[in-house]
This record gives structure tokens, sequence and C-alpha cells, in this order.
């Protein structure tokens, strides 16, 4: 029974040991049973043996505990245990088309202060603004705080004395006071979670936009090499035989100088882009 506990109370759990009851036969069986038990009858008040003599296989524990939970129950009750630990629950009201002949969801809630049995004092309605009352909590935690030091200070009370110190009195209202800004803070949580993934989007946009920009600089960039390498491959041939025939050569000197350029291999687009990959 300690170890069953303590795995209860543990972090992260394995899970139960009757899971590995949940096996087709089992299910079918469970099946069976409502079948063969009246309308009006209790499969958990029958003897399973007898109902399903003819089957094999019948477990020795009830097959009744392989039933679903029972969400009326949970709903009855506002709370139901999970490894041990208790969790609130609250009734939101959906479309029935959604849920034919339900139209409930169990969905869990946070208990607030009050709720758990603690004196709150900040407004209980979130759609009110909490902050004049937290800041009144801080600047009473402060003087409170204060006030604690100077009953710190204080001659200690003579040995007739039967009221409670002062410094009990200011601690415990530092203790009240510090569980309602845990509290209010704990309440905040869903909006600083949305708050949180608001800029962590917006910040991945902008890293998508600042990295888009960049490739579109380098395209342009390589473009403008591209323009450049194609406009000196087309000049290469005009400004050779503007050289030719300053240096008198003959055309049919120039003629086979073109074919000799030729032979060795004509300049194309793919000669282009590999230079310009290079050059890049």
């Amino acid at each position: 029974m300690d170890d069953e506990e303590a795995e209860l109370r543990n972090p992260f759990p394995s899970p139960p040991s009757h899971y590995n009851n949940y096996t087709t036969q089992n299910l079918n069986l469970l099946a069976l049973l409502k079948e063969r038990v009246d309308e009006d009858g209790d499969p958990a008040q029958v003897n399973q043996y007898e109902v399903l003599s003819d089957q094999l296989d019948v477990p020795e524990w009830p097959l009744v505990q392989l039933e679903k939970p029972r969400v009326d129950w949970i709903l009855e009750e506002g709370h139901y245990t999970v490894f041990g630990d208790t969790w609130f629950v609250r009734i939101s009201s959906l479309g029935a088309h959604r849920y034919q002949a339900k139209a409930e969801q169990v969905k869990e809630t946070i208990p607030s202060l009050a709720e758990l049995g603690g004196h709150q004092l900040y407004p209980a309605d979130p759609s009110v603004d909490r902050r004049p009352a937290l800041l009144t909590i801080l600047k009473s935690m402060l003087v409170t705080y204060s006030h604690l030091l100077n009953a710190l200070l204080a001659p200690p009370p003579t040995a007739t004395a039967n009221a409670p110190p002062d410094w009990q009195r200011h601690l415990e209202w530092i203790t009240v006071m510090a569980q309602n800004v845990m509290a209010a803070a704990n309440d905040m949580r869903p909006v600083q979670a949305r708050g949180n993934l608001e800029l962590m989007m917006k910040r991945q946009l902008e890293l998508r936009r600042e990295e888009t920009q960049t490739i579109h600089l380098k395209c342009d960039a390589l473009e403008a090499k591209l323009e450049a390498l194609k406009l000196s491959a087309q000049r290469g041939p005009e400004n050779h035989h503007a050289k030719s025939e300053s240096n008198g050569m003959s055309h049919m000197e120039v003629e086979f100088e073109d074919q000799q350029m030729t032979a060795h291999g004509r300049i194309s687009n793919d000669d282009v882009l590999r230079w310009a990959e290079e050059v890049g």
C-alpha cells in the first residue's frame, strides 16, 4: 500500500497496474455481461461467473471495473482525483448538436483563494481590474513588514503575559497577503502565456522577413554580376575584331582566329552561371 501511495505521489508516475486488464477479451466479456443482465439489474450485483458460465477465461476481479468514469458523479461532486491530486471542474454548456444526448462538458478550473478557504483580498471577478487591490496589498505588506521589525526589536514580554506576541500577528498577516499575491499571479498565467506566444510569433515573423530581405539582396547582386558577365562575353568578339583590324590583319586571318577560338569552346550560359558562382 505504501508503494502504491508513493507511486501516486511520483511526479512522473507509471500507468496504474490495472491498465493491463483492458484487453479485447475482457471488454467483450463486459459487453456480454451487460447484455445478459436485465435492464433493471446492476452488473455489479450479479455473479459474473454464473452469468458467463459458458465463457472461457472469466477474470477473478469484477468486470465492472472496466467501466468508464461516471461523468455525472464528477459533476455532482465537483472534483475528481488523478494520481493522488484533486482536480476541480466546472460545467460549460455546449451545443447539443455536438453531443447529442449530453450538452455538458467537464472542464478543469482553478479554484479561487476564497474557495480554498483562504482570506481573499482582491476582487473575485476576473473582469474587474485587480491592480488597485494588489497595489494596496503590496503597500500593506511593506508597512506590516516594518511593524514586524519593530516587534522583533521590542523587549520580550513578561512571564505572566498571556497575549500572543505582536510579531506573530504581523507574520500571520504577511502570510495572508503573500497568499493573495501568489493567487492573483497564478490567475494571470493564461494572460501571460498568451502574451508570450504573441511576442514569439511576432519575433519569428520579423526573422523570416529579415531572411527574405537578405535573400532578395543576394539575388539582386547575383543578377547584376550575371548581367556584367554576359555583357563582357558579348563584347569579347567585337573587341577582338576591332583589335585585329587595327593591327592590319586581313579578313582571312581574322576568320582563322575566330575558328581557333570556336575550337577551344564557345562561351555558353552555363559557363557564365558557373563563373557567377565562383565569383559569388
